[in-house]
């Protein structure tokens, strides 16, 4: 079998196929047996290694959700043995730090690592951090093989394995769905997501393929063990140069069959790139659901379901608004998701996660329960399909301009709580004869039940522009300016 299929596992349920493939003689005929309970063969597949690749590749018929099998695949006289084996939905996680951090690393750890025992059907697999110049058909190593998770294997180490996000994730899953979840983390902290795009997809972007020239520099004060003060420049090599991680990490996973995909990344973009943000990630998941749906052989839905973490805070007085800009990209500039450009999506909002104190740095929050607990609500809505049920903030969907009395009424899509009415979280752009202009705090005078009344003291007649939440750290935690009657954060606008 390929490096990753070990004891433990999960393998993707109906109404899918779980795709399974390994290495054989050239020319021979390998037999792929799936056993239950008192050795009964359930399934059995014939294949022939290809000559071209020495691999052979096989779709098991979909299988409803449970175990324990066994899985035999036969050459000859060798076979190799699989136990333990539970079919359910397996999710993909993937990014930098903050999804690489670990149970360990987060907010009441001790309690969440004793509570791993209780979720034996949860399952965990941990590539480990790979750079390739061309792509691989199998990962070159594995921190952690299919397991039942323990507090060793999630509390492993900092910035090592298993991650938290991904983790919580798929445990709040088990605990909806109640039948066996797997979780793949493939992750490395301080990484572009050009790193993570194929070179077709960073031609989509009309980014060139090779950017790991010297005049390039990417600061990574993000990367794990640095304070929240501290900035490193570092050349674009290493695991930042464009497509190695996709070479190494991503591609050998492609023949997998998955339910979904968690994607925690976006800081190290807040410096490179930032303003091709909006094309390089909409493509990324373009690509990856092509990617994956043509590897699986067709058994991975096109459209894949989607999920990502905005970006939460770093530095709290800091002027700079380039984590507004990423956050905004992230949605393809349309602040809300799904949307046209980004259909099958979810997003969990994190800029009111913010934890100035983490030791950690404080662009790496340990409130991780609750970004799971969004990323999990946006997942039941999209991927799950589950009606009426609430998964993200409310958004402005109209504004009427009273002139004479100096006011802006923001209308929003659902009924609104006013956490922190004197937060200056709105800005106006007044016209004036000089692009960009000067951005003016609008006060809130008065919240109604979903509508938001801004003065305009200062501004002229006319109202260029209206911004939310635009600052790199533009809320306490947990106390942004709006949030809906189901505690879920407005996401910022522009």
């Amino acid at each position: 079998f390929a490096s990753y299929y070990s004891d433990h596992m999960v393998l993707q349920k109906a109404p899918a196929g779980a795709v399974l493939w390994g290495y054989g003689k050239v020319g021979a005929t390998v037999t792929v047996d799936l056993t239950g309970d008192g050795g009964t063969i359930i399934m059995k597949k014939t294949v022939r290694v290809k000559g071209s690749s020495g691999t052979w590749t096989t779709v098991l018929d979909p299988m409803d959700q449970g175990g324990p099998y066994v899985l035999t695949a036969r050459q000859g006289s060798e076979n190799v043995t699989l136990q333990d084996i539970y079919f359910g939905d397996v999710w993909l996680c993937s990014g930098q730090s903050n999804m690489a951090m670990t149970v360990l690393q987060i907010t009441n750890a001790s309690q969440e690592l004793a509570a791993a025992a209780h979720y034996p059907y949860v399952r965990v697999f941990a590539a480990a951090p790979a750079r390739s110049d061309v792509e691989l058909e199998d990962l070159e190593r594995i921190d952690l093989p299919w397991s039942i998770p323990t507090a060793e294997n999630l509390g492993h180490g900092n910035f090592t394995y298993f991650s938290a996000v991904c983790w919580l994730l798929g445990r709040f899953l088990y605990e909806t769905l109640r039948y066996p979840v797997g979780l793949v983390e493939v992750a490395w902290g301080g990484t572009p997501i050009e790193a993570w795009s194929s070179r077709r997809a960073l031609r989509v972007c009309g980014l060139p393929e090779d950017v790991g020239r010297a005049d390039l520099v990417l600061f990574t004060p993000f990367s794990p063990g640095l304070s929240s003060s501290t900035s490193l420049p570092q050349h674009l090599s290493g695991p930042q140069t464009p497509s190695v991680l996709w070479n190494a990490m991503i591609h050998p996973l492609l023949n997998m069959t998955l339910r979904g995909v968690a994607w925690y990344q976006g800081e190290a973009n807040a410096f490179l790139n930032t303003d091709q943000y909006n094309c390089t990630f909409p493509a990324l998941i373009a690509d990856w659901r092509w990617a994956f749906h043509t590897g699986s052989a067709g058994q991975t839905e096109p459209l894949l379901p989607f999920g990502f973490v905005q970006l939460s805070t770093y530095r709290r007085q800091s002027p700079d608004d380039s984590f507004a800009q990423l956050r905004w990209h992230q949605t393809a500039d349309l602040g809300i998701v799904p949307n046209a450009r980004m259909p099958g999506t979810f997003m969990a909002v994190a800029m009111d996660l913010g934890d100035e104190h983490s030791p950690y740095g404080s662009i790496h929050p340990r409130d991780k329960q609750n970004v799971a607990h969004r990323l999990l609500l946006g997942a039941r809505a999209v991927a799950y399909g589950e009606k009426d049920l609430v998964f993200q903030g409310p958004y402005p969907i109209h504004a009427v301009l009273e002139v004479s009395r100096g006011l802006l009424n923001v209308i929003y899509s659902q009924e609104l709580l006013c956490q922190q009415r004197d937060t200056p979280a709105f800005e106006v752009c007044c016209s004036s004869s000089t692009w960009p202009c000067r951005w003016l705090p609008a006060p809130i005078v008065a919240v109604g039940s979903r509508m938001v009344t801004l003065a305009l003291a200062g501004c002229g007649t006319l109202v260029l522009a209206l911004r939310y939440a635009w600052a790199e750290w533009p809320c306490n935690y947990k106390s942004c300016a709006l949030y809906n009657t189901w505690g879920l954060p407005a996401p910022p606008f522009l």
